[in-house]
């Protein structure tokens, strides 16, 4: 008797994929849900888009925890359906467990320990469990490139409303003694003032560029084309030397990344079109570029400001090399020196203040491997065929993090979202890239070499 799938439907084991003969590997388990990875995007959309801002009634709702909540609770039951480990372990996962495990373990010597828990629980805990939710669900090709769009449709709200903040004058900084005016940012936690705006433009702006190439139909290359365009004058428009630097280091690395190929000419004409545009921009834009070499140009004083901060930031790691201030702390430890509350402006110093030279040293074998892990994946495609839209998706986050390290310098954005969720997209690449490989084995050359 034939029993049909309607039937069968009672089955335990329906779902899993019969043994297909003597050789054949083993079945196959209940297939992955797509209920975290489709939470994940929404919740991508609530970091960035801020919908609550503009619908005040969705902020009772609090629906960037419920789309965070659901995109991890969901991915935890499907791990536990399917009697699989919570996560994959990728030397980026190992070593940014160890950073947590350094990071609880000095809570105790913290300048307020109560403060460093709540820093701990409140925002790091879900910066790097949305870290794990992006490693472990952006787990094919279609997926990344989901993503890839998501976060340049999304980016275009924000580079619009810098631009028309510009235009119409809606500062956040005024004018004065000479030193330029700044917008204001979009009503979002992740670019809210003219900085945080340039930072994650410049991050989603490598991404916008492989799409770019991977796109064959010629109008939405031009529409991706134009999406740059405007990301990379809303990051002109918010005079943030960190975001100039920025943007000129991934001018540079996609340059380099596509010398030798043929989509090269795309390179080319986007750099022309920035050089034709040099003359539209304000003189005041000039002057400010400028005080990057010649700190004491600065009218504005930030820079003079930013590098006495950096300078106390220096001596305090080397009063405490071994236990900083405590999680989140830098700004505590500042006020002591300088009487100054902020934080400071300068990734790798928030983690040595805070963690002392140890967690500084785990912070930078964590970006130095996400980066890695990226360029591995982009190295091994560059000569398999079936492989070039991975190769660009892979360019695309590299080239995103080389931007954040560089940005790092400049930014008090240690325990944020931004280079978590790009590095997550890192292990994510490389874990797409073994899973195209085992399906299909190569024959000899260099995809003959799995990564990992």
């Amino acid at each position: 008797m034939t029993i049909t799938a309607q039937q069968e439907w009672w089955r335990p084991d329906r779902g899993v994929a019969p043994a297909a003969g003597r050789g054949a590997p083993a079945a196959a388990g209940p297939a992955s849900s797509p209920v975290p990875f489709w939470a994940l995007v929404a919740f991508t959309f609530v970091l960035l888009a801020a919908p609550q801002n503009y619908l005040p009634i969705l902020n009772t709702m609090r629906i960037a925890l419920v789309a965070a909540a659901a995109a991890i609770g969901t991915h935890v039951y499907d791990r536990m359906r399917r009697h699989r480990p919570l996560t994959i372990v990728t030397r980026e996962i190992r070593i940014t467990g160890w950073l947590v495990a350094w990071a609880v373990a000095t809570i105790p010597f913290s300048i307020w320990p109560g403060g460093s828990v709540g820093v701990l629980l409140d925002q790091y805990v879900k910066t790097l469990a949305i870290f794990l939710v992006i490693a472990n669900t952006v787990n094919s090709e279609s997926r990344l490139r989901v993503i890839a769009v998501g976060l340049t449709i999304l980016a275009m709200p924000i580079s619009v409303t810098g631009v028309e903040n510009f235009l119409s004058g809606a500062f956040m900084v005024k004018e004065m003694s000479g030193a330029p005016a700044r917008i204001m940012g979009y009503e979002a936690g992740l670019a809210k003032n003219p900085n945080d705006l340039a930072l994650i433009l410049n991050l989603i702006l490598p991404i916008s560029l492989a799409l770019v190439f991977i796109t064959r139909r010629g109008i939405v290359r031009l529409a991706l084309l134009a999406a740059v365009g405007v990301e990379a004058l809303g990051v002109c428009i918010t005079f943030s030397r960190a975001g100039f630097l920025s943007l000129a280091s991934t001018a540079l690395i996609f340059a380099w990344t596509i010398r030798r190929r043929p989509e090269r000419s795309w390179v080319y004409v986007c750099l022309a079109v920035l050089v034709l545009a040099v003359p539209l921009m304000p003189e005041k834009y000039f002057e400010r570029l400028s005080t990057i070499g010649s700190i004491e140009s600065d009218k504005s004083g930030s820079s003079q400001n930013r590098y006495a901060q950096q300078v106390a930031a220096v001596h305090y790691v080397i009063g405490h090399p071994i236990i900083g201030a405590g999680l989140g702390m830098n700004n505590l430890a500042m006020n002591d020196d300088m009487h100054d509350w902020l934080y400071i402006h300068n990734v790798y110093l928030q983690y040595a203040v805070d963690f002392g030279l140890p967690g500084l040293i785990l912070y930078v074998m964590l970006v130095a491997e996400s980066v890695k892990s990226a360029r591995s994946v982009q190295r091994r495609c560059a000569d398999v065929p079936r492989l070039r839209d991975l190769f660009y998706l892979a360019a695309g986050v590299q080239t995103s993090l080389l931007a954040f390290a560089v940005s790092a310098f400049f930014s008090p954005v240690a325990y944020h979202f931004q280079f978590y969720y790009f590095a997550g997209l890192a292990v994510a690449v490389k874990s797409i890239y073994d899973t195209v490989t085992r399906a299909t084995p190569p024959v000899g050359g260099r995809e003959s070499r799995v990564v990992g």
